[in-house]
């Protein structure tokens, strides 16, 4: 089994955009056997831990249909690609019409050799698994009804929106659509009925299968099959699914992985129940807001916690980040999300600068240019993150205090320590502002007095040093630009 580190990466790509712009190069229709192994090789020398193939299931044609009629959804398709062509709408990769790898990809066979060849790289492959919902070609529809959440025909008249009726061979029939309790229901699914204790088993059965074709989950809305969500949602009490399922499968297969996409504040919820990581939207959403004392609160929490979150700046449902960002904010706080303690997540386009969100009912992409800026901050970024005192070492948030007296600056500052098991150190400051700033850090080492402290900077190659004995008694004085940062080695002699 492929030892992970403490903190791994994980690069998330859109399976059959992947593949379609893979045909257009061989000018022929691509499946995963065709992917280069020089591309494999180029992610194991970028140092990802884990690829994430979003979108490998089948999909159906039904499901695809309401993809394609959708006047909503068309419009969006319609702003990514303005020369939108019906082959481009593959429906969504949400909708499964079964846990099989779509025969346009290559089938299940094609996977499984991409696994080998992923593994060889030491690579561990997470693929999608939907625990809310199903498509609505999926057999159970016809062969197991009773596996889905009815309605009646007052639901369907009155709420439209999240009902829908479906000919079956036992007439017709109502089910709601897969939703999240806030929203509509989404109008390519079906729910799941898990107050249902033969759907909770044949779900269970779906994620053994799965976890014999990869190595971990990412599991979609998990939050959603929680007994008090369900109930709240559906008025019907459900059986528990995550403690038993997760559990089951570590006993089968153990070290397989489980990611959750949770939001409201249940993060800790689900990693008590045994999800390896889950996602940190909070921190997102604070450095979205550009708030530097909301974000370095955030990383108060103790590391049982922040060890188990997936940090990221976009993936496929949020916006990009060159699109929210500003290059200097976009900078910063691409320093704070992956030189934070968890698993650090990083999405196909994001270091080109991608600015259009693709949608994933889409199965191409927009043409764009790559901004050369991004490029060169991630290619340094990435290469520093393969350090082994950011992938197994220790972290720790550190205080500032104002400069001088009626400074308020100083809140405007995150500064991380880094200590490998080698005693290698590194510090990392970000002045997570619009305006230059300026505070003293109180340094964490002991062993600095009468030395001379010598601070590199990695990404822009200054050097500075400074008096030991000055540090232990004030701290380290930084004066920075807005949306400045250092990511500093240092050394004493």
């Amino acid at each position: 089994m492929m030892n992970l580190p403490k903190y791994p990466s994980l690069y998330q790509i859109n399976t059959r955009v992947w593949i379609t712009e893979l045909s257009e190069t061989l000018g022929r229709k691509a499946i995963l056997d065709d992917v280069p192994d020089a591309e494999l090789d180029r992610f194991a020398s970028m140092g990802f831990d884990w690829i994430w193939f979003l979108s490998v299931w089948t999909t159906g044609d039904t499901g695809r249909s309401i993809s394609m009629q959708n006047p909503e959804w068309r419009n969006e398709f319609e702003e990514t690609l303005p020369d939108l062509q019906e082959q481009d709408i593959g429906g969504s990769g949400f909708a499964v019409a079964a846990y099989k790898v779509h025969p346009g990809l290559g089938g299940d066979y094609a996977l499984k050799r991409l696994r080998t060849r992923l593994k060889k790289r030491g690579i561990k492959l997470m693929l999608d698994f939907v625990p809310n919902h199903m498509g609505p070609d999926h057999p159970w529809i016809q062969e197991h009804p009773d596996y889905f959440v009815s309605g009646t025909a007052h639901n369907l008249q009155n709420e439209p929106q999240n009902y829908t009726s479906h000919k079956s061979k036992k007439g017709d029939m109502i089910f709601a659509y897969g939703r999240d309790p806030y929203f509509a229901g989404w109008l390519d699914t079906v729910q799941l009925d898990y107050s249902n204790p033969e759907t909770v088993e044949a779900m269970s059965g779906e994620l053994h299968r799965i976890s014999g074709q990869c190595d971990g989950v990412r599991c979609d809305m998990a939050m959603l099959v929680l007994p008090e969500v369900f109930e709240r949602t559906w008025g019907r009490k459900a059986q528990p699914f995550w403690p038993i399922a997760i559990k089951s499968i570590h006993e089968s297969v153990p070290g397989f992985c489980f990611m959750a996409e949770v939001y409201w504040d249940m993060e800790w919820t689900l990693q008590q129940m045994g999800f390896d990581y889950t996602y940190d939207k909070r921190l997102y959403d604070r450095l979205v807001e550009g708030h530097a004392r909301s974000a370095r609160e955030h990383l108060y929490a103790g590391l049982d916690y922040q060890n188990n979150l997936a940090r990221f700046l976009e993936n496929h449902d949020e916006p990009r980040a060159a699109s929210t960002f500003g290059l200097k904010k976009h900078e910063a706080a691409a320093v704070i999300t992956y030189f934070s303690p968890g698993l650090r997540f990083f999405h196909q386009g994001q270091f080109e600068g991608r600015k259009k969100r693709i949608s994933p009912h889409l199965v191409r992409a927009p043409q764009e240019i790559a901004d050369a800026n991004l490029q060169n901050f991630y290619s340094k970024l990435i290469f520093l993150v393969k350090n082994p005192v950011f992938r197994d070492g220790h972290w720790k948030l550190l205080e500032c205090v104002p400069s001088w007296h009626e400074n308020h600056s100083w809140d405007s500052f995150l500064v991380f320590a880094w200590e490998g098991t080698d005693g290698n150190r590194m510090l990392i400051a970000i002045n997570f502002a619009p305006n230059a700033s300026q505070c003293f850090v109180r340094l964490p080492y002991q062993d600095i007095e009468g030395k001379s402290v010598q601070f590199d900077d990695l990404m822009s190659h200054e050097i500075y040093i400074r008096d030991g004995n000055d540090l232990m008694l004030r701290g380290l004085f930084l004066d920075m630009p807005a949306w400045g940062y250092h990511i500093f080695e240092i050394f004493t002699t």
